[in-house]
């Protein structure tokens, strides 16, 4: 079977990426044809809620007894776990939920695998984050799990947000359990990566959530942004010689997770 000649059917499970907007997200492209590819009988579909809305979607699919599991993005990450029945150690600690299931029960289970996706797709990318000082810009929900995987993998860690009581918030959830490799700063950090955990870059319109010009020549600046590909704040790091890292890095090392979360054949590896 195909991405080009899956059929859906009476039989076929759901599955349902939730955010607003939707118009960015990748993950029904790709984990589309991942199941083209392994045969299995199962569909992602992008469904728009408004924060107002949200609870009466995710309550309409939690009833809806083909609906299997949601994938979670902006601005939803954090309110979902009010809507979830059980939220893993993970998803606790990172305040945010990416992916909620559903139980035998018909619970919905909540977890989050923003951080070990995008920690994976660094490796794979040869940037191991062990040992190496990272700038995070962005305390939001994304943010939050990045840096609860960045500290899980031994990096030293430098947030930055706007909202300076989300980094003093997030600096009090994790620093007990990661102690003396948790930091903040108001403005750009000498580090061997730096991340944009925002938003920003995501619109023609945005202005860059930092400028790769006040960067040591030897950063690799990150983007977590998927769509477009070639944001605002990566062409301006290429022109400046700096390496780059692609925001769809982090999503690609995440369908595995994903398959294994909802039980659909293939595990993590």
């Amino acid at each position: 079977m195909t991405s080009e000649n899956q059929l859906i059917t009476g039989s076929t499970r759901l599955f349902a990426v939730i955010g607003d907007p939707v118009e960015q997200v990748q993950a029904p492209s790709m984990m589309n044809a991942l199941f083209a590819r392994l045969g299995i009988d199962a569909v992602l579909v992008p469904a728009h809620a408004t924060p107002a809305r949200l609870a009466a979607v995710v309550r309409g699919l939690q009833s809806t007894g083909n609906v299997d599991g949601l994938l979670i993005t902006v601005p939803h990450k954090r309110a979902v776990l009010d809507l979830a029945d059980e939220v893993s150690p993970t998803a606790a600690l990172s305040n945010g939920a990416n992916a909620m299931r559903r139980a035998p029960d018909g619970r919905w289970q909540a977890d989050n695998f923003d951080g070990e996706g995008f920690v994976r797709g660094l490796r794979a990318a040869g940037h191991e984050p062990a040992g190496r000082h990272v700038w995070l810009v962005g305390a939001g929900g994304a943010g939050s799990a990045i840096a609860v995987s960045l500290l899980s993998a031994d990096a030293e860690l430098t947030i930055t947000d706007l909202d300076e009581n989300r980094v003093r918030t997030l600096a009090e959830r994790l620093s007990p359990h990661f102690t003396g490799r948790l930091h903040s700063a108001a403005g750009p950090v000498a580090a061997d990566l730096a991340v944009n955990a925002t938003p920003l870059g995501m619109r023609p319109e945005d202005p860059l959530p930092f400028d790769p010009a006040l960067l040591p020549s030897s950063t690799v600046v990150v983007d977590i942004v998927m769509k477009p590909r070639r944001t605002a704040l990566l062409r301006t790091a290429e022109k400046h010689g700096l390496k780059v890292h692609y925001g769809s890095a982090m999503l690609s090392h995440q369908l595995d997770l994903y398959l294994g979360f909802f039980g659909l054949g293939r595990q993590p590896s």
